[in-house]
């Protein structure tokens, strides 16, 4: 690890461009509808839902703010050009992954609150959802803090890019063999591989409590409900992060010139990009979730429930109004 080498990868540059432009632009549209309307849902009615609606708010946010990002990235790919100054590009590019972590993060409290549900339905209450409110907070001081060193580890070289290139194509600064392998060990570990083991937990306790005859939740409809929620939960997880945590590290040591094998070397340049294409699924994939897994999101968007859900959202604040206005 200590020789490093160049290899050519310059014809790798519209090859990438090609990729990230159609995928953001396939992605864009339904990521920007789907999450808009499951805050819409999920606020419009926050007090009726339950379980781990929290959660999927903080999830659908974090989704959104990724999706409002694409049209900027969609614009740089197709004109291999960044006008719009530093600051914004590193933005972006901190954004994507704030996405990809706060995902994974929510992605694990829903499982963990559904299982807990569906094996201690008692215990949840209101002190249960004030908790869950921390805890997001909290999620989001850590992904967004944790996050920090994606940008702060990208260099801008005017002698040898111009100023106009931006995100991953800026290079990396020069670390030691140490301080990588310690960054990349904790990033694996503590932003993937504990959450993917606390999901696939959840997905085999849940499972196995619906094996159970004298499970503590008897309506056979919930129990369902909440199985396919985690497993949900756990697809999502493993279609669109694990590849990307897989090749990860290589696609690290390939961007430091540790990899002593050009043809190695561009192999992985290739792939971990289909990866982090992968990780950008999850935008329109959690809606998708959200609507096959949670009744509330369902019946809100059927045709004949959105009038009446108007019309009750009037009527509470007209009520609401009235009773404030002696206060």
């Amino acid at each position: 690890m200590n020789d490093t080498i160049h290899c050519n990868t310059t014809d790798l540059q519209k090859y990438l461009h090609f990729i990230y432009a159609v995928t953001y632009t396939v992605i864009l549209v339904p990521g920007l509808i789907g999450n808009v309307l499951a805050l819409w849902v999920f606020y419009a009615y926050v007090k009726e839902t339950k379980k781990a609606v929290i959660f999927m708010i903080n999830l659908a946010i974090a989704d959104l703010a990724q999706v409002l990002s694409l049209p900027l990235r969609i614009y740089y790919y197709l004109n291999h050009s960044w006008p719009f100054g530093e600051f914004l590009c590193m933005f972006c590019f901190y954004l994507k992954y704030v996405n990809m972590y706060a995902s994974i993060f929510f992605l694990a409290c829903i499982s963990v609150r559904r299982c807990m549900f569906i094996i201690y339905p008692l215990r949840f209450s209101a002190t249960k959802r004030r908790f869950d409110l921390y805890l997001s907070v909290g999620g989001w001081f850590i992904v967004c803090v944790s996050c920090l060193p994606f940008p702060l580890l990208r260099q801008r070289d005017s002698n040898t890019l111009p100023m106009n290139t931006c995100f991953s194509e800026l290079p990396l600064v020069p670390l030691s063999p140490a301080a990588g392998i310690t960054m990349m060990s904790l990033a694996e570990l503590m932003g993937f591989l504990v959450p993917l083991a606390l999901v696939l937990t959840c997905s085999w306790k849940t499972a196995a409590c619906l094996r159970e005859k004298n499970c503590v939740l008897q309506d056979s409809g919930e129990k369902h409900k909440a199985f396919k929620m985690v497993l949900s939960c756990a697809l999502v997880f493993l279609i669109c992060f694990a590849p990307y945590h897989i090749t990860f590290p290589f696609d690290f040591l390939a961007k430091s010139n540790k990899v002593g094998n050009c043809t190695f070397h561009r192999a992985i340049l290739k792939g971990h990009p289909i990866t982090l294409c992968l990780a950008s699924l999850n935008c329109c994939l959690d809606p998708i979730m959200y609507y096959f897994t949670t009744d509330e999101f369902k019946r809100r968007l059927s045709r004949q429930d959105i009038p009446e859900s108007f019309q009750l959202h009037r009527k509470f604040s007209c009520t609401n109004g009235e009773e404030e206005k002696p206060l």
